[in-house]
């Protein structure tokens, strides 16, 4: 036959012969859809939000049937990666932010030390954006909730002008900071 490598015709992309002695059997396609591969290992993903505390989030079998406690975990690591996701882009935005006022409007190139550590920031913040992403693809309602919980947390604490402790003079004096300049002069 043309293309070599058996007798499919196909060269070197030929299948490998089927197992179980099935060397007669029709095609796959032939007549009926394929049915689902059955066994230990198969399991069930929900397509539609649920509520419950039998999920299974970013890892096999976690916190799955463990109980409430494992699945108030759950919540809590949750919460914290969509808090950590936006700390990390406060973060970057500071240091952006700072790299721009240290140049003082110069033309420059940026420091070796800031693109790096911009980057790694930005890698984290991906990092942990992908996972909460992944635990809401989870469809549990409650991940889903502690996920928006987190990210408000997160700019709460981070990013909103609301800060512990904080009174009239230290919002007069970063007021004052918001309206110099880039050199120091008022806008």
């Amino acid at each position: 036959m043309a293309g070599g490598g058996g007798d499919s015709g196909m060269g070197p992309m030929a299948m490998a012969p089927p197992s179980h002695g099935a060397a007669h059997a029709p095609p796959a396609g032939a007549g009926k859809a394929a049915a689902p591969p059955a066994g230990p290992h198969m399991s069930m993903m929900h397509m539609t939000f649920f509520w419950g505390d039998r999920a299974v989030v970013l890892f096999p079998g976690w916190p799955g049937a463990r109980g409430g406690g494992a699945y108030a975990l759950c919540l809590l690591f949750v919460l914290a990666l969509a808090a950590l996701t936006e700390a990390l882009a406060a973060a970057s935005r500071c240091v952006a932010r700072r790299r721009g006022r240290d140049a003082g409007g110069r033309g420059g190139g940026v420091p070796a030390s800031s693109a790096a550590l911009l980057t790694a920031a930005h890698a984290a913040r991906m990092g942990t954006a992908y996972l909460v992403m992944l635990a809401v693809m989870s469809f549990n309602g409650g991940v889903l909730l502690a996920a928006v919980a987190g990210h408000a947390l997160g700019f709460l604490l981070a990013r909103s002008r609301v800060h512990p402790g904080s009174g009239a003079a230290a919002d007069a004096a970063r007021e004052r900071e918001l309206a110099a300049g880039p050199d120091g002069s008022k806008a």
